[in-house]
């Protein structure tokens, strides 16, 4: 089996006039479906914190040569500028617990109506 990577990506939209909550439509409009199509890109979560303005993801991809994340992203051209921070990583281990969600597909809160508040812990 080849080695895993993830890749993570990280914006401060200080400086964007992009907002989390604009950043959703793009998702359910069109992220979630272009990148479905991404060769070689085993999976990507988004995460958002809309209070500190920070919007990014992570990628699991199928090995060291990551795939071309550009070639369907519209971020850049929303946030306005590249990531404030990139990183990727060799993956050492992965778990897979057991859960109620049978699939992704539609999960996350650019999907619900009115999300939940999000309360420290």
């Amino acid at each position: 089996m080849s080695s895993v990577y993830i890749q993570i990506v990280i914006w401060n939209l200080e400086k964007s006039d992009a907002t989390v909550e604009s950043l959703r439509e793009y998702l359910r409009d069109y992220a979630v479906d272009a990148f479905s199509t991404l060769q070689g890109m085993r999976m990507k979560t988004w995460f958002a914190d809309a209070e500190k303005g920070y919007w990014g993801a992570v990628y699991l991809w199928d090995g060291a040569k990551v795939g071309n994340p550009l070639s369907v992203s519209r971020a850049i051209e929303l946030i306005g500028y590249p990531p404030t921070t990139t990183s990727v990583f060799a993956v050492e281990a992965i778990a897979e617990g057991v859960s109620v969600i049978e699939s992704f597909k539609g999960v996350g809160r650019a999907f619900e109506e009115s999300p939940a508040p999000v309360h420290d812990r």
